[in-house]
């Protein structure tokens, strides 16, 4: 298996290249040359594999064991696990007739970034120590991840990397735009190899600047980047394992009722990533009605799938510099949405099928030229539009709704008095988990009887205290956060040691500068003025 930029290029990498490498040189995504198709017996095979067994199952498919045996892969998958509070590392919940809630928020840092960190950490971690074995000093290769969030990603990934030998990590996010307890998981965590950079800015912004910082090709080769957001293929590959776990826990829940049942997964997304991931399962055999893809107000996607526009809005409907709408759910505060472009490859290739089918080396080369214009001109001009049949293609495996905060509000609301059949009991659920509970509702009344609705939960309701206790609080005068909400996890974090670098203003230079100088002052680098 080898791996291949979006935007083209004669490289090809194997998997720990592309993982060590993150963002292609010439700014495209790695993907796979090739989708795998399941093995087949997997239906029956698989059943009744753990969470574990599943992933090995997996990735060893994208994985070849001369990169990583199958028992170094376990062992990996085992330890990236061992961290989780639930058994099943991501229960499926039912919360009534044909709706289930999958909870992937049960590792380290209560949202659903820690399935593929934890992951994509200990695969830094095993890369630099094979690399390194039997060398010290200045001889060992380190490894500088940088990252941008917008509130869940920063923490797990700082998780999945403290105090790991070789790597120095960096994570970038707006200044008092993610929830004050996403931001004290990211800035109490005080292990040398781990520095925060808070960028008075967008997402977008931090996200840009890390983008950048790759693309600076000297930076780049000088102090060995890696990336951790989503851009990096592993993370997408983590992820596809729990759609599959998700399909045979609903299997095994209905096989005595309806043995026909098909699952509608309906996932809250901002970045495409999570979506992306379902949707690769999807290509490669698991069986699913179209994805949902369900935005907040910042809803480039849900227009895409509209119009075939792919297209920022203007900065004049924003409260945010940039286009950017703040929201109740902020991890979803995104204006591009950088996985985006896996889709597109896809979309752009399957569209060639009539007229170069016969020629597939052309067919990958046009596909990765159309995709690399239409993303210029997203940078260029805000905007790329795409033919009838490339959004016909998309229209077969998706569809999108967008849901406001208003409607985020009403349906925690409902959710938790558990009237008028939202839900056979009170559940509680976070301001993203709330998104897709809306979209699949109004989806549910035109699906078949036969379809289930498997809705991703990406987080933990008490990383959100404003907008659940703004939701909750008109309802009850005995509504309590602390005691309903709050796990013991988060009691006192907020008044602990905060480590912390403020950025005033998005400049990809001020970035650089304040790494450099973290990585000097560590003694990982020497400063330009020693001239060592």
């Amino acid at each position: 298996m080898r791996y291949v930029s979006t935007r083209g290029g004669e490289d090809s990498l194997s998997f720990e290249q592309a993982v060590l490498t993150g963002l292609a040189p010439n700014g495209g995504l790695y993907i796979p040359h090739t989708v795998p198709t399941l093995p087949p017996n997997w239906d029956s095979l698989w059943a009744s594999y753990s969470f574990q067994d599943l992933s090995h199952a997996i990735l060893s498919l994208y994985i070849p064991e001369s990169e990583i045996s199958s028992t170094d892969l376990r062992d990996l998958v085992n330890k990236s696990y061992a961290t989780f509070r639930h058994p099943e590392v991501a229960p499926l919940n039912p919360i009534k007739d044909k709706e289930f809630v999958l909870e992937l928020w049960h590792g380290p840092t209560f949202a659903f970034k820690d399935v593929a960190l934890q992951f994509l950490g200990n695969l830094f971690e095993f890369f630099l120590q094979r690399k390194n074995e039997g060398k010290s000093g200045s001889y060992r290769e380190t490894l500088t991840v940088l990252g941008a969030t917008s509130g869940d990603t920063g923490s797990a990934a700082i998780y999945g990397l403290r105090s790991k030998a070789d790597v120095d990590i960096f994570i970038l996010h707006p200044k008092n735009r993610v929830s004050p307890i996403q931001e004290a998981q990211m800035t109490t965590i005080t292990d040398s190899n781990v520095h925060n950079i808070a960028v008075k800015a967008t997402f977008d912004d931090c996200q840009d600047i890390v983008k950048s910082l790759f693309a600076d090709k000297a930076f780049n080769e000088k102090y060995h980047l890696g990336a951790v957001n989503s851009i990096n293929w592993a993370r997408i590959l983590a992820q596809m394992v729990y759609y599959f776990l998700a399909y045979f826990h609903v299997k095994k829940q209905l096989e005595k009722i309806d043995s026909d049942a098909t699952i509608q997964f309906v996932v809250p997304t901002g970045n495409f990533g999570d979506v992306l991931a379902g949707w690769y399962a999807k290509r490669m055999g698991l069986p699913a009605e179209r994805l949902v893809v369900a935005t907040n107000s910042n809803d480039i996607l849900a227009r895409f799938w509209a119009s075939g526009r792919y297209e920022k809005p203007p900065a004049s409907t924003s409260t945010v510099t940039g286009g950017v709408l703040e929201t109740l759910s902020p991890a979803m505060d995104i204006l591009v949405s950088s996985n985006f472009e896996r889709l597109l490859w896809y979309l752009a290739y399957d569209s060639l099928a009539g007229s170069l089918s016969s020629d597939d080396g052309e067919r990958r080369r046009v596909a990765c030229k159309t995709v690399k214009g239409w993303m210029d001109n997203v940078k260029a001009d805000g905007r790329a539009v795409v033919s009838e049949e490339v959004l016909a293609l998309a229209r077969k495996d998706f569809v999108a709704e967008k849901v406001d905060d208003a409607q985020t509000i009403e349906t925690i609301q409902a959710y938790y008095k558990a009237e008028n059949g939202f839900s056979d009991a009170s559940y509680i659920a976070d301001p993203h988990t709330a998104v897709g509970l809306t979209a699949a509702r109004r989806l549910a009344g035109n699906n078949p009887p036969s379809v289930q609705q498997v809705i991703l939960s990406t987080a933990h309701p008490a990383k959100f205290s404003e907008a659940v206790t703004r939701a909750l609080a008109p309802l009850s005068a005995s509504f309590n956060f602390e005691r309903e909400v709050m796990p013991e996890e988060f009691q006192g974090l907020l008044q602990k040691e905060r480590k912390v670098i403020d950025i005033e203003k998005p400049e990809v230079g001020l970035v650089k500068d304040a790494i450099v100088k973290a990585l000097v002052a560590s003694g990982k680098v020497f400063s330009e003025a020693s001239g060592v």
